[in-house]
């Protein structure tokens, strides 16, 4: 009990020494090798407390294998596959805290309208906003439909097969939100 004690209390002056451990979200030892470069651009960004969120987006995007492991090139307009680990990590974190801004700008505080919007850009939150402010896969389906002109591809995800039998819009995801919210 003593040894639990000092362990529980040990980090109470909030310093950034502090790594918690992600294991628990069945994130793969790749993406938890970037977790403390998470840390630092997430620190820098003013989202600490997202890191869980952005290891989660890592494993969807790469699964922590990919050079770009958060493929966050093309949020800067680039090629995907363009900035290396570093450079992808940094703009990852970057884009999320420009997008969790803007939804809080448009009176939003639902995160999982922030994940789809890093995976369907920011015209997904302006979206949302103009349709009740919370995110639905509803709302995501009819967003990629209208994207795509609606045009459908297969797409294999379990978690697409057990919902609609194995499909999906050709424009970006619609399941991003759940299948980045199976690591939380």
């Amino acid at each position: 009990l003593f040894f639990g004690i000092l362990i529980s209390g040990e980090d109470d002056d909030n310093s950034n020494s502090y790594s918690p451990v992600y294991s628990g979200m069945n994130l793969s030892a790749d993406v938890l090798k970037h977790q403390p470069m998470v840390e630092r651009y997430a620190r820098e960004n003013g989202i600490s407390e997202y890191v869980n969120v952005l290891l989660a987006i890592i494993q969807v995007e790469s699964g922590g294998t990919a050079t770009d492991v958060m493929q966050s090139s093309e949020s800067l307009g680039l090629p995907p596959n363009s900035l290396n680990t570093e450079e992808s990590i940094k703009q990852g974190c970057k884009y999320f805290a420009s997008l969790l801004s803007s939804c809080k700008g448009k009176g939003m505080t639902d995160i999982n309208v922030v994940i789809q919007s890093y995976n369907y850009g920011g015209g997904y939150a302006d979206y949302v906003a103009k349709n009740g402010k919370k995110h639905s896969f509803n709302l995501a389906e009819n967003f990629a439909r209208n994207k795509s002109g609606g045009t459908k591809v297969t797409y294999t995800n379990p978690i697409a097969v057990s919902k609609n039998g194995g499909w999906r819009y050709n424009y970006g995801n619609m399941f991003y939100v759940e299948l980045v919210n199976q690591y939380l």
